[in-house]
């Protein structure tokens, strides 16, 4: 059997992040959140869930056009909710509560994880809770505390990135991807396209 992949000339996200920093503009940050948004809302659509979703694993393609990838842990689900064995290994980092509390992956954990990507796209490629270890980012994330906002972010932005990283998360990809165009792309989609998101804000 022979597989041909797509070649992406940038490499991975996280990378590329660390390489042109301080050359960015706020729209292309924002171009990058919403082409993996898009993906991750495919994905959903399709029952798939990620559960690895950070920036070393989306590549950048020409054009600064960023695609998801490494689709190792990602699972096939019925009902939006796999839970795994114990002892897996997974991202501390980028999880959700209830993945290192209960082994529990789902959109919503996904979503968590978008949030952090976010992060490390408008923090120009560094490490979250770079001087934390594991252990420590448990405590801190079960005691209610979040990343800081990036400079790059406007208080809108670094907002959605706390709806991600919320209790409750009532929010999808699909949405997420509006959000992200109608608050700070507004002359691209108008804010009436947007209905309740909006109100939430």
């Amino acid at each position: 059997m022979c597989l041909v992949f797509e070649f992406l000339e940038n490499g991975c996200l996280s990378d590329y992040l660390k390489r042109q920093r301080g050359s960015f503009s706020k729209e292309d940050l924002l171009g990058m959140c919403q082409d993996v948004c898009e993906g991750m809302a495919y994905l959903e659509q399709a029952s798939v869930i990620h559960r690895d979703l950070a920036a070393r694993n989306c590549l950048v393609g020409e054009f600064q056009v960023v695609k998801v990838s490494d689709f190792g842990m990602s699972r096939y689900v019925l009902d939006d909710q796999y839970t795994s064995s114990v002892g897996t290994k997974y991202p501390i980092k980028w999880s959700a509560p209830e993945v290192f509390a209960y082994n529990r992956f789902s959109t919503k954990s996904d979503i968590w994880s978008f949030g952090v990507l976010m992060w490390e796209i408008f923090s120009e490629g560094k490490i979250p809770y770079e001087n934390r270890t594991n252990a420590e980012v448990v405590e801190d994330i079960n005691a209610g505390l979040r990343l800081y906002k990036p400079r790059l972010a406007s208080s809108t932005i670094y907002t959605l990135m706390r709806h991600c990283w919320s209790e409750v998360r009532p929010l999808t990809f699909a949405n997420l991807s509006c959000q992200v165009i109608a608050e700070d792309m507004s002359s691209v989609v108008s804010r009436s396209q947007c209905g309740w998101l909006l109100k939430a804000l």
